[in-house]
């Protein structure tokens, strides 16, 4: 008997006492599972740039009206100048100056002679420290934040969850997602490292914090 055989067997046998006419849909899964392995009271924000630094990422934090500021530090810091702009970016916290931002469309040897791409997020989480990018405004298709070798992402304090199922409860499942953990890296079987292969080996994250409460 085949390899093959033994599982298609298995297979079978345990479905023998399953009616016919039953749907998967007609039997509940238990999903009382453990939805997040934060530690209570953490500071969900601040766990997610931490995990983010890990991966070799710069993170700024500011509030919104510091946002152009960070923007324009970032982008000076990495000299870059001419940008991917996706289509429903905020033009109002663009810094002013000599960046060229050019939005769409543009083709993939276009992107390739970008310095970089700006983009918004749709989902951050804190636990792995990932970026979620669903094409959403000011998101861009996944081009974007793929061919270019910088990356600038913007993402509101508000839209980080602490764990993956919080976070995938906030997405739509039929949108073409992107996890982004960190710069493009890979490593060969001698565990040499190489940025860049499959995505921006520069990522910088600037976090919008939620605007203090005013005081009484």
């Amino acid at each position: 008997m085949s390899s093959r055989d033994a599982v298609l067997g298995r297979i079978r046998a345990a479905l023998a006492d399953v009616p016919v006419d039953e749907l998967p849909d007609d039997v509940p899964v238990p999903r009382d599972y453990r939805r997040s392995h934060a530690d209570p009271g953490a500071d969900t924000v601040a766990v997610f740039a931490g995990r983010v630094a890990d991966y070799r990422a710069t993170v700024t934090r500011t509030d919104r009206a510091g946002l152009r500021d960070a923007i324009s530090v970032a982008l000076t810091r990495r000299g870059a100048l001419h940008l991917a702009l996706p289509d429903g970016f905020p033009t109002d916290v663009l810094p002013s100056g000599g960046w060229e931002w050019r939005r769409e469309p543009l083709d993939v040897p276009a992107l390739d002679t970008l310095d970089g791409a700006i983009t918004l997020a749709a989902v951050g989480i804190a636990a792995t420290g990932t970026i979620v990018l669903d094409t959403g405004p000011g998101q861009g298709r996944r081009a974007l934040s793929l061919v270019p070798d910088y990356h600038l992402c913007v993402i509101r304090a508000e839209q980080i969850a602490e764990d993956v199922p919080d976070a995938l409860a906030r997405l739509d499942p039929t949108l073409p997602l992107t996890f982004i953990s960190g710069p493009s890296a890979t490593s060969d079987i001698e565990l040499d490292r190489v940025e860049g292969v499959h995505g921006p080996r520069t990522l910088d994250v600037i976090i919008v914090d939620l605007p203090t409460p005013e005081q009484p």
